[in-house]
C-alpha cells in the first residue's frame, strides 16, 4: 500500500445524492481513486472510505451538511488497488429550484502536509476510542479538540489547513 500524493492544482470533484450514492464524478476522483467510471457511479461514495477513518468524522459531516451547512474535512481515501490519498475536503448540500436538498457536492484538493501529520495522530486516538467506547465518545474527543482552542469544527479544520 503506497500513498498518492495530490499535485498541488488538482480539484477532485464529486456530486451524491441524498445517500451518498456517486451521481458524477471527474477524471481527477477516478485517476486518484483508481477507478473507471462504471464502478463508482450510483454506488456509494464510501467506495473510497479507508479504514484508517474515524466513523466519527463521517458524522460530524453529515450533521453540518443535513443542516444545509458546508463542511470541511480532512479524510485519507482508499483506492481500488489498495493505496491512499489524503485530501482537503469541502462538502456543500447541492438545492434545486425550490431551495430543497437534492444531494451533495464535494471538492477536495491537496492537503497540508503538516496539518496531515497533526490530524492523522487524532483521528488514530479517535479510532481507539471508537472501538473502545464507540462512535458517540469518539465524536466527543474530536469536538472537544475544536473546543479546547474555541473553535468550532470547520474553524479548527480551516486553521490546520492554512497554519500548519
Amino acid at each position: 500500500m503506497s500513498e498518492l500524493v495530490l499535485e498541488d492544482d488538482v480539484l477532485i470533484t464529486s456530486k451524491t445524492d441524498l445517500k451518498g450514492n456517486v451521481l458524477y464524478c471527474n477524471q481527477s476522483f477516478l485517476d486518484y481513486a483508481e477507478y473507471v467510471e462504471d464502478e463508482v457511479l450510483f454506488k456509494s461514495h464510501s467506495i473510497v472510505r479507508h479504514e484508517d477513518m474515524p466513523k466519527c468524522v463521517f458524522k460530524i459531516l453529515w450533521e453540518y451538511i443535513r443542516d444545509g451547512k458546508e463542511v470541511f474535512a480532512f479524510v485519507k481515501n482508499k483506492t481500488k488497488y489498495n493505496n491512499f490519498y489524503w485530501v482537503f475536503a469541502n462538502i456543500t448540500p447541492n438545492y434545486n429550484q425550490s431551495n430543497q436538498v437534492i444531494g451533495y457536492y464535494s471538492v477536495r484538493r491537496k492537503a497540508n502536509k503538516k496539518a496531515i501529520d497533526i490530524i492523522s495522530s487524532i483521528y488514530a486516538e479517535a479510532l481507539n476510542i471508537e472501538k473502545r467506547e464507540g462512535v458517540k465518545k469518539s465524536y466527543d474527543f474530536i469536538m472537544s479538540k475544536a473546543y479546547s482552542e474555541n473553535l468550532s469544527y470547520n474553524n479548527l479544520i480551516m486553521k490546520l489547513q492554512k497554519e500548519s
